[in-house]
């Protein structure tokens, strides 16, 4: 059997080509791994449930009876201290779960202490 002498280039050159497109891609091409993927996916989910619920969690906040007190109770508080003071309040915790999310809590904070922008 003859194998033309030109082979063992092109195939040492199809080689590193295809080593060289790996990691184009990983490096700066912005392909991950399965793993990587399915992390983001859930880090992405939960970023957007946080966001779903912050608003929820603030208007159950204000709805409740003593509201003025705990709002006042809220504010009295230190930044860092506010988050553990709403998880404590129940309303800062992911449906089905009977703690505190601290994610939920520092946002529905954030709605909680921004300024009330009158409707016009």
């Amino acid at each position: 059997m003859r194998v033309p002498t030109n082979t063992k280039p092109l195939i040492q050159g199809a080689v590193l080509g295809a080593i060289a497109c790996a990691a184009i891609g990983f490096i700066w091409g912005g392909w991950v791994t399965g793993g990587t993927a399915r992390k983001d996916a859930v880090i992405a989910a939960h970023g957007a449930t946080v966001t779903a619920l912050a608003p929820f969690c603030a208007e159950s906040f204000r709805a409740q009876g003593d509201a003025s007190a705990r709002m006042a109770e809220l504010t009295k508080a230190s930044a860092w201290e506010r988050n553990r003071v709403l998880e404590k309040s129940g309303f800062a915790s992911l449906p089905g779960s009977k703690t505190g999310e601290p994610d939920l809590a520092r946002a529905c904070v954030e709605l909680l202490m921004a300024p009330v922008i009158p409707k016009t």
